[in-house]
């Protein structure tokens, strides 16, 4: 006879068990967890949170205890640090795999999305670079890095490079603050067809940290991509760094014969 126990009931969509251990025995951390959990429902969006000796002493743990469950809400992107209080964060950004911009991804949300420019530089390609972009080591390529943002809220950092013989003026030609998508469709009439995307989880430099604004042990989600133009041309090479607890990712899969 099959000895094994069922599932524990839980709402749709969460894991079965709900985190509950085989043995039953559910680590204290985990148990506040969820108590807080239930306050932030209560709370609302953008609610703070009573202090941590405040919260210790209502759910009778130690301290270390309670900043073991808030440390995991604060990886999961339900609460978020807003000075010196901790406050509950909205829901998680949700950008889709494809060939949109940040921006037209971050709008069709209902937010307003922005960039603070860190530099726009002219490298050498180098041997990796230069084999992506298809124009060798020694060619020439602008690195474009800015800081994204998200009504004002610091969510991530993007390193785009392209050919400088493809783009000559590009200091000249693009506002830093706009869309880059939006000035190669527009403005240099690229036409995007394909991309080859990797996505990697991440703990980003203690530069990157303190430009996004995220303590450096906060996970990142890392995406590297290489467009291509109808006629297989590389376009662009691009790096983002997103805040693993502001967002997600979403694409649409089909079957393939």
């Amino acid at each position: 006879m099959d000895q094994r126990r069922e599932p524990r009931d839980s709402a749709p969509g969460t894991p079965v068990r709900a985190g509950v251990p085989e043995h039953g025995r559910v680590p204290k951390y985990y148990a506040v967890k969820g108590q807080l959990e239930t306050l932030l429902d209560e709370l609302g969006e953008g609610g703070a949170l009573p202090t941590e000796r405040d919260l210790a002493a209502r759910f009778g743990v130690a301290r270390e205890t309670l900043r073991q469950a808030l440390r995991d809400l604060l990886i999961e992107g339900r609460v978020r640090r807003r000075g010196r209080s901790t406050v509950v964060a909205g829901p998680k950004l949700e950008q889709p795999l494809s060939l949109v911009s940040y921006t037209e991804g971050v709008r069709r949300q209902g937010r307003t999305p922005g960039r603070s420019l860190i530099g726009l530089d002219r490298i050498a390609a180098g041997d990796e670079l230069g084999d992506q972009l298809g124009i060798g080591p020694h060619g020439l390529v602008w690195h474009l890095e800015r800081v994204l943002l998200a009504d004002d809220e610091r969510v991530g950092l993007e390193s785009t490079y392209v050919s400088v013989d493809r783009f000559p003026h590009l200091e000249r030609d693009f506002d830093p603050d706009s869309s880059f998508y939006a000035f190669l469709r527009e403005v240099a009439r690229v036409r995007f067809a394909a991309a080859d995307e990797r996505i990697e989880t991440v703990l980003a430099t203690p530069r990157e940290a303190l430009l996004v604004g995220t303590p450096p042990a906060l996970p990142m989600l890392l995406l590297h991509r290489v467009s291509r133009d109808e006629t297989g041309t590389p376009i662009e090479r691009v790096r983002s760094l997103y805040r693993g607890d502001r967002f997600s990712f979403t694409t649409q899969l089909s079957p393939q014969g």
